[in-house]
């Protein structure tokens, strides 16, 4: 059986918290190949951070913009194939993202960062990324 393994590994950890960004995740989640994945991005930058950017890095590959979202507007994919992903952002403090379908092709670091507004000209910040890769076990 081919399991999915997906680490969350918070940037300056302490204590299950990144630094001072207010983020508590769990450290480990277990799928299987065909399920999905539901990456959560909480943060305490206040109601102004209300843009919330997803990055996916390959193995091998440089970072690229998944999904940019907010609570007003419709997400905005980037060259990703939206069928595969399915963000959920209800307010400005927090969001999640469903990767569907788990295949070996999802192997990836997942980052998450905010915004005071939808131009990444400063006031972001990576709060944690997010590792996803197959493990074969027997």
């Amino acid at each position: 059986m081919i399991t999915i393994f997906i680490s969350l590994i918070l940037l300056h950890c302490s204590k299950g918290t990144a630094g001072d960004s207010g983020v508590v995740q769990e450290p480990f989640l277990w799928k299987v190949k065909e399920s999905s994945a539901v990456l959560s991005c909480t943060h305490n930058k206040g109601a102004a951070y209300y843009v919330m950017y997803w990055y996916r890095q390959r193995p091998g590959e440089t970072i690229r913009l998944t999904v940019i979202t907010t609570a007003q507007r419709e997400p905005d994919f980037g060259e990703v194939d939206k069928d595969k992903f399915e963000p959920d952002k209800r307010n400005a403090e927090s969001g999640c993202l469903m990767v569907k379908d788990l295949e070996p092709e999802d192997t990836a670091i997942y980052f998450c960062s905010v915004s005071q507004h939808s131009v990444l000209a400063g006031g972001w910040r990576v709060l944690y990324k997010i590792i996803l890769y197959m493990k074969d076990q027997h």
